[in-house]
Parts: C-alpha cells; sequence; structure tokens
C-alpha cells in the first residue's frame, strides 16, 4: 500500500492543525507549532481566498485522512464501508481508522508518531494476540492484546516513549508497560482531534 513520502510539516501547515507527525516535546514538534497558523510554501500563504463550501469539505476530507495517514483510495475505502453500517456513518468511519493496528500503537503510546508505528508494523515488529502482523491498515478487535517484539523494544525512540509514566492511552485502550489491550470499541467522543466527520460525508455524498 502506498504512503506519503514528501515534507510533512507541509501538510500540517496546509491543515493548520498538529497532524502527529513530530514527536510530542521534540525541537521539531515546538518548530512545528510556532508556525501552524503560516501556510506552506517559502513565504507562507500570501491572502486567504473565501472557500466554497466545496472547499471546506475537501479541507475536512483532507485533514483527517492526512492526520490518519492513509492515501485517497484506502480513506475511501473505509468510508464505502462505513456508509454500509447502520448508525452515523461519520462516527464509523471513525472507528475503523481509529481500529488500523498502527493508529493502536499510536493511541497506546508505543509509538510518539503514526509514522514510527506504521513502521513498526511493517517491519515485523508487532504482535496481534500472539502473532506477527505486518500490515498498518489491519483491523484490531475487542479482546485483541499488542505488543512488540523485543527488537521493537530497544528502538531508541520506542523506548522514550515508554519512559513517559504521564501518558494516558485512549479510553477504549489499556495499557500495562508494553503490552496493551482492545477493551472496547472506539467512539467519536473518544478522539479528541478537531474533525467534523458531517463535512466529509457530505463531501462523498455530493
Amino acid at each position: 500500500m502506498g504512503r506519503y513520502t514528501g515534507p510533512k510539516n507541509r501538510l500540517a501547515r496546509r491543515e493548520g492543525m498538529d497532524l502527529g507527525y513530530k514527536t510530542i516535546g521534540s525541537k521539531s514538534h515546538a518548530s512545528l507549532l510556532r508556525r501552524l497558523n503560516i501556510g506552506p510554501g517559502q513565504h507562507g500563504a500570501k491572502g486567504k481566498r473565501k472557500q466554497s463550501a466545496f472547499g471546506i469539505q475537501l479541507r475536512e476530507k483532507q485533514k483527517m485522512k492526512r492526520m490518519y495517514g492513509v492515501l485517497e483510495r484506502q480513506f475511501r475505502k473505509n468510508f464505502t464501508l462505513a456508509r454500509k453500517y447502520r448508525g452515523n456513518t461519520g462516527d464509523m468511519l471513525v472507528q475503523f481508522l481509529e481500529l488500523r493496528l498502527d493508529n493502536v500503537l499510536y493511541r497506546l503510546g508505543l509509538s510518539p508518531t503514526r509514522s514510527l508505528a506504521r513502521q513498526l508494523v511493517s517491519h515485523g515488529h508487532t504482535l496481534v494476540t500472539g502473532n506477527r502482523v505486518n500490515i498498518p491498515s489491519y483491523m484490531v478487535k475487542v479482546g485483541d492484546v499488542i505488543t512488540l517484539k523485543p527488537k521493537g523494544l530497544e528502538i531508541p525512540a520506542v523506548k522514550k516513549q515508554l519512559e513517559d509514566k504521564t501518558y494516558a492511552p485512549a479510553g477504549w485502550l489499556a495499557r500495562l508497560g508494553p503490552t496493551g489491550k482492545i477493551v472496547r470499541l472506539p467512539e467519536r467522543a473518544d478522539v479528541k482531534e478537531d474533525i467534523n466527520t458531517q463535512l466529509i460525508v457530505e463531501y462523498y455524498s455530493r
């Protein structure tokens, strides 16, 4: 599955929010936060034009897609799946994206960023209920136990992240040391990032 490999700060500045690409507390993260209100490019945005309804919907879709680190084809696939279920389509979309294995590692605090979490999975460092899984988009289930192999736990960024005793996993997860468990399905209220899923539903319903 393809992934974006270009400059990540550019995407965060384009969407005007921290997309979780930089380790919190690092110098690069602090630098990004100082420039979030400056558009991408050497001189930032020279002027903001009034956006159409379509433009606002598009930006919200792009923001959510980039936050989870997925490309358009996979994002649309998740939306199509969410629309088939009963209930709020936007809430189901959030649930499916939150259940991605790379996102779960990030939410558990086993990785400081989603991009590193994706690498941990792709390189075979992740175990799901004792089985090696190397597919970042793998959807975990309630009751699954997630941990990293010893080699993965020795990665400096992972070791440093695990030393942070103040980190609290998302409410639908439980963690004891380097091991996490899916205790329930994620809900929209569990996602603290400012995302308007109704705009995304409207975008794909044009």
